[in-house]
């Protein structure tokens, strides 16, 4: 274990249990929800990078219903762990209008990027628009946004890296989540 992790908070068999359980529950609601029309082009899977690739890929192999899937890359942060203004430095390739999208994000923490992406998206005219989240952090909320799909909900401030999740760009390749010891953390 990387000398900053201070212990693990979910193992990888954690993670891969509570992907599968959002792949069947999507696919479930997608079938008989709002992707039903046989006319409507399939589900287009949006994976927020750098840090939903792992979800994103773990997800939609769980998920066992037609989709598409595309990628944005945000920029939202300055330092490691203090927000800025959000920036998109690639957009999606696939048209969305009239599609049902489903956004993948590895955390929702302050709610600013998603925020900005929903907006953005909305303009395009979605059929529907829905979030999944691998990490949910309402503790540190500052913008109230929908999310649809949660995998584990962090109760505290805590500040995690691995399965996507970084610390300066490293980490995101660890199998599980750990939480940064607080001598590592800015504050």
């Amino acid at each position: 274990m990387p000398e900053i992790i201070e212990r693990v908070l979910y193992s990888a068999a954690d993670i891969a249990r509570r992907v599968a359980e959002l792949g069947s529950r999507i696919s479930q609601d997608y079938r008989e929800g709002a992707g039903r029309d046989p006319y409507r082009r399939p589900l287009l899977v949006v994976g927020l990078l750098k840090g939903a690739l792992p979800f994103m890929a773990d997800l939609t192999r769980a998920m066992d219903i037609p989709l598409e899937y595309d990628f944005m890359a945000v920029s939202s942060y300055q330092g490691r762990t203090s927000p800025g203004e959000v920036r998109i430095l690639k957009d999606l390739d696939s048209p969305v209008g009239a599609r049902d999208l489903l956004i993948v994000e590895d955390i929702v923490d302050t709610g600013h990027t998603l925020d900005h992406i929903l907006r953005r998206l909305r303009v395009r005219d979605p059929a529907s628009l829905r979030v999944c989240t691998l990490l949910d952090k309402p503790a540190r909320r500052e913008v109230e946004v929908p999310v649809h799909y949660v995998g584990f909900t962090l109760r505290g401030k805590e500040f995690v890296v691995g399965y996507g999740l970084d610390y300066a760009e490293l980490y995101r390749n660890l199998p599980y989540i750990g939480i940064v010891k607080p001598e590592y953390q800015e504050t």
